[in-house]
């Protein structure tokens, strides 16, 4: 349901049930979190591009996936739940940037999959949603992430309506990066990822990354200290001794 492949130091993970919409079941996620765990462990990778194949991005829970939670008791639910919780908190915690390249529609928990990402590329017909409170669901998970996200008011707005919108819509309220015709989509997301492969330096891609997340929620204080303690633990990197040297001897280094 997965492929994944390695090319110029980013790594393509596809999802590849375009039958099914390429729709969440238990099975995609676990295939998910073993191919997000490898590129987090592989240093050939720097960068994670989310991609899929077909005409969706990803159209939420699996319509066999979701008959089945209908027999599930509340341990059985949570358990469940559990398990995509850790999928997202995986992704969002990664320490690689991660792209998703959105070339169809994300709606419900597939939206969810494009909220964790660092960064959203969607072509303009693509539609994003978290859909769930139409069938009497909550979109709990991805609620924590939406408001980190765009804030609370537009997230009201996204989760408790359950409208789907536009991608230009979802690029003026901050879910989408950048929006790219079809034809452009690839292209555009590769550019973007070498251009941060070769400019930027992984250390510190993966200790920004972990700060802003680690910030969210601590007193004004609390943060000052942890981003010091950041900025004396990024000093003593060797890719800060590199960067700083080519920088003060006017020289540009690859990365």
């Amino acid at each position: 349901m997965i492929d994944y492949q390695v090319q110029e130091r980013i790594a393509y993970i596809t999802l590849n049930r375009p039958e099914k919409r390429n729709a969440l079941s238990f099975e995609l996620i676990s295939e998910l979190k073993l191919a997000f765990n490898k590129a987090a462990k592989d240093d050939g990778v720097k960068v994670v591009v989310l991609k899929a194949n077909g005409e969706a991005f990803c159209a939420g829970a699996d319509l066999a996936y979701l008959q089945q939670l209908q027999q599930f008791s509340y341990e059985e639910n949570l358990s469940d739940s559990m398990y995509l919780r850790d999928l997202f908190y995986r992704i969002y915690t990664h320490p690689k940037v991660v792209i998703a390249q959105v070339q169809g529609h994300a709606l419900a928990g597939g939206c969810g999959l494009a909220t964790v990402c660092d960064f959203v590329f969607a072509v303009p017909q693509a539609k994003f949603g978290y859909t769930e409170v139409k069938i009497g669901f909550v979109p709990a998970l991805v609620a924590v992430f939406l408001v980190r996200k765009i804030g609370e008011g537009a997230a009201r707005n996204l989760l408790i309506s359950g409208e789907a919108i536009s991608a230009e819509h979802a690029m003026q309220m901050g879910l989408v990066h950048e929006v790219v015709d079809a034809s452009r989509l690839e292209h555009v997301v590769n550019a973007f990822a070498q251009r941060l492969i070769t400019a930027n330096a992984s250390e510190s891609m993966r200790l920004t990354k972990k700060l802003i997340a680690d910030i969210q929620d601590m007193p004004l204080e609390q943060a000052l200290d942890l981003a010091a303690q950041v900025n004396a633990q990024a000093r003593g990197t060797e890719e800060c001794k590199r960067g700083m040297a080519a920088f003060l001897n006017k020289e540009k280094i690859i990365w």
